[in-house]
């Protein structure tokens, strides 16, 4: 494979882990911004119903999806941190991977307009 193609794939990769790593990002923020909006509504509900105390039997079974949502989101948030740190090294790799073919393409080219021109004599 050619040295250009090679940082072209390259840069290819690079800018595909970093969109990567920016969409998990904001299903992150957006699962925080949903739990809580989650949250809310459960305060709500207990102030309207009177109830805190999820094991009374006449709490909120409102309050009590909601509660099981804004745990499921929560989870989910962890889940997405690893996944995050694991996309963040990843496209750490990628970027020293380019580097290392942009510094190869340069020293190819830099020994390439060193190196003396052949005539083709016949």
């Amino acid at each position: 494979m050619k040295r250009d193609n090679m940082v072209r794939l390259t840069r290819f990769k690079v800018l595909e882990k970093r969109r990567q790593v920016e969409q998990l990002e904001l299903m992150l923020e957006e699962f925080s911004r949903m739990a809580g909006e989650l949250d809310a509504q459960i305060l709500n509900e207990e102030k309207k119903s009177g109830i805190t105390d999820i094991n009374h039997f006449a709490y909120s079974t409102f309050a009590k999806a909601a509660r099981l949502r804004r745990d499921n989101l929560q989870n989910s948030a962890k889940d997405l941190k690893v996944q995050i740190n694991a996309a963040r090294l990843s496209l750490e790799e990628a970027q020293a991977e380019l580097e290392n073919a942009e510094k190869m393409e340069q020293r190819d080219g830099h020994r390439d307009d060193h190196e003396p021109r052949r005539s083709a004599i016949a």
